[in-house]
């Protein structure tokens, strides 16, 4: 692990390299490449050491983190050809990559808050240094002070542990018997990923930071960081079995229900980017959901629908930017009757809305009938939720592709460019793992 984590330091110093853009982006992927055949598939434990290590939660979410990160650069053109500070960009990027492989990596607690906390900077930096409109102030303090208020108690709460247990290594943490009746614990270790994740409720910095962000933003806020809080709890509830078991079903109502008014929400969006975000929150709302029934069905669901909404939401925020980058707004009522400008990017536009509607042969399919497996045997009553929560998924993807691709062009629209080869790659380095991974679906799963 650490030859990675020194490659991504080393980066950073190459950024004041002339031609360094697309250098670093040519060795992400190297580095990437090289992650992905280190390790055998064969056993749980991976590499494990005292300080960081790898197990198999934390593998695929540092692929998806290096994935993501490489197609980042792929996407943010626009950066380079107006020169906007190219270099400090750059410089974010491979900081909030390195906060993201040492968060997923840590095996102490503390360790792991300090970077789940650390990657929050660039994060606010990328909205508040190349976001659109002024508003990105009033979304980079949302995004401070939800993940902030909430993450104070997290740190007395780990405080509290390693006085119970003289460790704080992930490994060595041991339910201790006198943690069943401290509910104050409980809720102080979860809502900092609660929020993060974001569940229904405190979910409002998320569709804020993401209309406000630019294209990279919206990208690794979509991909990875939502999956910070997903990580958090599937470490934490080691801990917190009992305590889960008591009180689980007062989160779990919350986010169905929520699912569902989310996507209410959704359909009466005119905003394509505020559109994918909610819809980030609808289905971040089924996997919280499933993680906290603690069954295998839907621990193994949560973190394969993780995997798969990180590609498939980032995939679609990358079809807004490119539809945004021709016509200068986000507006549904002025990107209608894209098939007769780009009759080829409405292609990806729809394997992309197929996968986020969790159609065969994505890997979100197999996600959802994970989760609706271990939600529906936790309780027969979730089965109405639910069944709202597919249906409404369907419609506001069919909603969102229709709307934007079928109709009437806008009037004053005179001039227009289809879509150059970099796009089309990057929306297919989105596509195809999301397909593929179908293929091995134990590598996205965490005990089979």
């Amino acid at each position: 692990m650490l030859k990675f984590i020194f490659m991504i330091l080393f980066m950073m110093i190459n950024v004041n390299m002339k031609n360094s853009y697309w250098m670093i982006q040519n060795i992400l992927f190297l580095v990437m490449g090289m992650f992905l055949m280190k390790i055998s598939f064969s056993y749980f434990f991976c590499n494990i050491s005292y300080y960081f290590g790898l197990d198999m939660l934390s593998y695929g979410l540092v692929a998806l983190s290096l994935w993501i990160c490489v197609l980042m650069l792929m996407a943010s053109e626009g950066v380079i050809r107006f020169n906007n500070y190219k270099k400090l960009f750059l410089f974010m990027i491979i900081f909030l990559l390195l906060m993201l492989v040492l968060t997923f990596s840590s095996m102490s607690v503390f360790m792991f808050y300090l970077f789940f906390e650390s990657s929050l900077i660039p994060t606010l930096f990328l909205i508040l240094g190349w976001g659109y409109q002024p508003e990105r102030l009033q979304a980079g303090v949302y995004l401070l002070f939800y993940t902030l208020l909430a993450s104070l108690p997290l740190l007395i709460g780990i405080f509290y542990i390693k006085n119970i247990n003289y460790s704080m290594n992930f490994i060595l943490l041991n339910y201790s018997s006198n943690m069943y009746n401290l509910s104050f614990l409980y809720l102080c270790l979860i809502f900092a990923f609660l929020v993060k994740m974001p569940m229904f409720l405190v979910h409002l910095w998320l569709p804020k930071a993401h209309v406000e962000a630019p294209v990279s933003g919206s990208m690794i806020l979509a991909g990875v960081l939502l999956k910070l809080g997903g990580y958090g709890l599937l470490r934490m509830f080691y801990i917190l079995q009992y305590l889960g078991m008591k009180f689980n079903y007062f989160w779990i109502s919350i986010s169905l229900v929520g699912g569902v008014l989310v996507s209410l929400i959704c359909l009466r969006q005119t905003d394509l980017k505020a559109l994918i975000a909610y819809s980030s929150v609808a289905h971040m709302g089924i996997v919280l959901s499933g993680l906290l029934t603690l069954t295998m069905w839907g621990l193994n669901g949560a973190y394969a629908l993780m995997i798969a909404h990180g590609l498939c939401s980032s995939g679609l925020f990358c079809l807004a930017n490119i539809s945004y980058e021709r016509m200068g707004s986000r507006s549904l009522l002025i990107n209608k009757g894209m098939l007769n400008f780009m009759p080829s990017l409405a292609l990806w536009w729809f394997l992309l809305c197929a996968a986020n509607m969790a159609a065969p042969p994505t890997l979100n399919l197999l996600g959802e009938i994970s989760l609706l497996n271990s939600i529906v045997s936790w309780s027969w009553m979730t089965m109405i939720m639910l069944a709202f929560l597919s249906f409404f998924s369907a419609a506001y993807t069919l909603y969102l592709f229709a709307y934007s691709q079928h109709g009437k062009t806008y009037s004053a629209v005179n001039f227009f460019s289809s879509g150059v080869s970099r796009e089309y790659l990057l929306l297919m380095l989105h596509w195809l793992p999301l397909n593929l991974l179908i293929m091995k679906s134990s590598s996205c799963m965490l005990w089979i």
